[in-house]
Parts: C-alpha cells; structure tokens; sequence
C-alpha cells in the first residue's frame, strides 16, 4: 500500500505543482485585473469560461475517459498509440466543427448565454472551446504515461503565456472581458500544437472506425453523467448572472478563483489517481487503497477548507479590489464544494473499473436538481435571501446528494469499506474547529488574524487526543520523518565540503 500511496503523492504533486503555479499566479493577478475590469464583464468572463467546458465535455463524446481506461487493458505499444491517434483525431473534428458552428452562430449563442448581443466575447470563447477541449486530451496522453516532467513544462509554458497575453490585453489594451478569454485560450492554443508535434506518433485526424466504437461504448454514458456533474458549476454562475445581480456574479467569480486553493489538490488528485487505480490488477488490494485514499483525502482537503472557512475575509482582502469582499461569504462553500467534487472522483473511478459507468446519470442528475431546487430557495430575497453564500451552499448540497447515490449505486458491483468511523471523526474534529473558530473569534484586524491561525492548531492536538491514526501510521511517519532528516544532513554534508574546497582550492596540492 506505500508503494501505491508513494505512487499516488507523486504523481499527484507534479500535477498540483504545475496547477499550483496556474492558479497561483491567477490569484496573485487578482488585484490587477479586478481593477480594469468591472465586475459585470468579469461575471460574464466566468459565464463563458464554465459554458466552454461544460461545451467540451459533450465534444470529447467520452473518448477521453475510455483511452485512459483501455490504455491499462493492452501492454503492446502499437495497440496504445492507435488508440492515442483515434482519440486525438475524434476530438480535433468535433472541435473544429463546434467552433466553424458557434462563429457562424455567435449573436444568438450571445443571447442564449448572457443575456445580450455580444458576438465577439462568443468568438473569444470559441477558441477556448478548441484550445481547451484538445489540450485536456493531449494532457491525458501525458498522465498515462506519468510523464510528469514533460506535463509540468507544457504547463508552466501554458502559464507563462497565459500571464504575458492576459496582462498585455487587459491591462495595456484595455480589452476587458475579451482580453481575459483570448489570453487564457490563445496560450493554450499554442500549447496544443507544441504537444502534438512532441506526441507526432500518437497524433492523427485519421478516425479508426473499429476503435472509436468500442471507445464510444464505454465513453459515451459517462458523457451526460460528466455533463450533468460540471453543469452544478454552469448553473449556478448561469443563475446569479442571469437571475439574480451581474454585480453578484462577479464576487461569486472572485470566491470560485480563491477556492483554487483547494482545487489544486483536487486537481492533482483528479489527474493522478484514475491511472493509479485503474492499474492495480487485484480488486482486493484496489478496494484496500480506495479506502485508505478517500481518508487521506478528505484530511488533507480538509484542513485546507478549515483554514479557508477561518481566513477567507483577510483572503480577499489581499487579493481583490474592495469592490469585491462580498466573495468572502460564499468562499467556504466552495472550498467545501471543491472536497466533495474530489470525493465523487473515487466513486467514479468504482464505475469505471466495474464497467458500469452508466450508474454515473442518476446520481450527477439527482444532483444537478437538487442543486437547481436550492439555489432558487436560497438565493433571492423572496427565499432565504442568502445570495452566493447561498449559491455555494447549493453547490455542497448537490454534491452530497450525488455522493449518497453513486454509494448506493456502486456498492453492489465493486465494495470498498471505507473507514466510515475515521471519516465521521474527520468532520467533527475539522467541522467543529472551523465552526467554533467563526462563532467566537473576532472578524476583522491583525488580533483577529493572529487568534484565528492559532485556533486552526486544535485540529492536529485534537486528531492526536483522539487517537485518529493507527500505530502503523504513526511508525510510518517517524519512519519517514527520520530518512528525512537523514538526507538533509548528508545533503548539508556534501555542501559543507564542496564549499570547504571550493575556500581551498590548494587543498590537494
């Protein structure tokens, strides 16, 4: 199980480091971009981003999913890249006839959208809806192969031009919403083609028939499921813009881009642990890992959304306009919307290795209307008059809606014991520190600040009183913590006589 878990972590930690780089440099860039764009035009930025991947995942038609499971399935080479060349011609001819579709069809697609005849922003999403749908299958290419280092400089290049673009549009050419869409979608365009001339061999438009069916048979009921699942974000963004205040949507963007600091370890784990648990032949020993994953999981995610519920107003403080506070309400939900997302991607990968991904729909439709139901009552004035606070508590809502299905649903073909007592003992402990912590401590002010990052140190003395880990657990971390420790002396050791030598270059003679 360490060998998997060592695995996992670090795979999982090139992927969150390349995502960490993104969107950390997104949330520095807050303060410049949120004062020269308003808070409308970033509302409908964000409307246009989430319809473009909501776009994408009906234009992948599953064959993503499938290439990562069939790839595990075949150990032959050839057998791999004529399934890699397939799934990345099918994806090029869908996207390139969406967005020859939505050009033609950008007035009324405007209209449909945001509420308004803005062309243009519909043809700065369209290279998004190109740029990001082929990008996401040549990453996959990438993460089946764990090849982590090729994955981290297409990254960090996507970043680096991402940043140069976006702040040369918004901020010297004053293009506002257009300028966000076309610098985050133009940098990955370019990466795209970076990647296939890097991946020629596994790159075609040639579509084998045989190959796109079996692919289709298993991708294509993930497709409403996948749909329905990313629409709770689409819906909610879709509803304050539309329904509620643009003014709104804009905080409620702001909140989405710092609750980033928890979707970058969802995003890792989202991109590591498919090949991870898809690769491990025993189903005994799967079931093992998938347990002791999800507990690991919602520790480490956990403490991040506790720190977030206790520090999010001097959060936003620091990295928006003042215009914008009004995100700290809704940034706790959303950092717990982000943790539960994570957990549904375990029951997922359940489907997909029992071959039933066809469970997937009840459960990502049961949540999109639940979703649906709580933001109408929570929202507005006339119900709870919560506004995004409400939106993002409609948002954890839905999720734990589809989680107890997909769990009902999954445990008849594939059990896993989760270890239920560990995973009741984390939300009390992590629950009640953030809870406790808002009730009590003071709002605002350096104090405030200062007794808030002390109150978050109950959560290791009270998970240590408690006895949450096992012995073997905490054998193991003295275990590591010890050959740590042993090879930052042997590192200072060899820099300690490279320097001596290098002070007495006449040492030897």
């Amino acid at each position: 199980m360490r060998d998997y878990l060592k695995r996992l972590v670090t795979t999982g930690a090139a992927y969150q480091a390349a995502d960490i780089a993104a969107k950390g440099i997104a949330v520095i860039t807050l303060p410049l971009y949120t004062r020269h764009v308003g808070r409308g035009e970033y509302g409908a930025y964000t409307t246009l981003l989430t319809a473009v991947i909501l776009a994408s995942i009906f234009l992948r038609v599953g064959v993503g999913e499938a290439f990562v499971r069939f790839y595990y399935e075949d150990e032959d080479g050839h057998r791999r890249e004529r399934i890699a060349r397939t799934a990345t011609a099918t994806v090029a001819w869908t996207t390139t006839l969406a967005a020859v579709l939505a050009i033609v069809f950008a007035g009324p697609l405007s209209r449909l959208i945001l509420g308004s005849s803005e062309p243009v922003l519909i043809e700065c999403a369209t290279v998004g809806l190109w740029a990001f749908t082929n990008l996401e299958m040549a990453y996959a290419q990438l993460r089946v192969d764990e090849r982590t280092r090729a994955y981290m400089r297409a990254s960090m290049s996507n970043v680096a031009l991402t940043v140069t673009l976006t702040v040369a549009l918004v901020v010297f050419a004053g293009r506002g919403a257009e300028g966000l869409l076309l610098g985050n979608f133009g940098a990955s365009a370019i990466v795209v083609v970076g990647l296939w001339w890097t991946l020629r061999r596994r790159v075609s438009l040639r579509v084998r028939l045989g190959d796109l069916r079996a692919m289709l048979r298993f991708g294509l009921p993930t497709v409403p499921a996948d749909a329905s699942v990313y629409a709770l974000q689409v819906a909610d963004r879709f509803y304050v813009y539309r329904g509620y205040s643009h003014a709104a949507a804009g905080e409620y963007s702001i909140a989405l881009q710092l609750a980033t600091v928890v979707f970058v370890f969802v995003r890792g784990f989202q991109y590591a642990w498919p090949p991870l648990a898809y690769s491990i032949d025993s189903d005994a020993r799967a079931a093992r890992l998938y347990s002791l994953v999800t507990t690991y999981f919602v520790l480490a995610t956990g403490v991040v959304v506790a720190a977030v519920a206790l520090l999010g107003r001097w959060l936003v403080r620091l990295l928006a306009a003042p215009a914008y506070f009004g995100a700290h309400t809704a940034l706790p939900w959303l950092a717990l919307g982000w943790t539960l997302y994570g957990l549904y991607q375990v029951l997922i990968v359940i489907t997909g290795r029992a071959r039933v991904t066809q469970r997937n729909l009840p459960a990502a439709l049961a949540g999109l209307a639940v979703n649906v139901v709580l933001l109408v009552v929570l929202v507005p004035g006339k119900g709870a008059g919560l506004g995004i606070a409400g939106a993002g508590i409609a948002l954890c809502g839905a999720y734990v809606a589809m989680l107890a299905i997909m769990h009902l649903l999954t445990r008849g073909v594939f059990d896993v014991g989760f270890q239920w007592r560990r995973l009741a003992q984390l939300a009390l402990i992590l629950g009640g520190v953030a809870v406790s912590g808002e009730l009590l401590l003071p709002t605002s002010g350096f104090l405030g600040l200062a007794l808030r990052v002390l109150w978050l140190a109950l959560i290791p003395a009270l998970l240590l009183a408690t006895r949450f880990f096992a012995p073997n657990e905490r054998a193991q971390a003295r275990a590591i913590a010890i050959d740590a420790r042993r090879r930052i002396a042997a590192f200072r050791a060899r820099h300690g006589e490279v320097e001596a030598y290098a002070e007495d270059p006449l040492r030897d003679i």
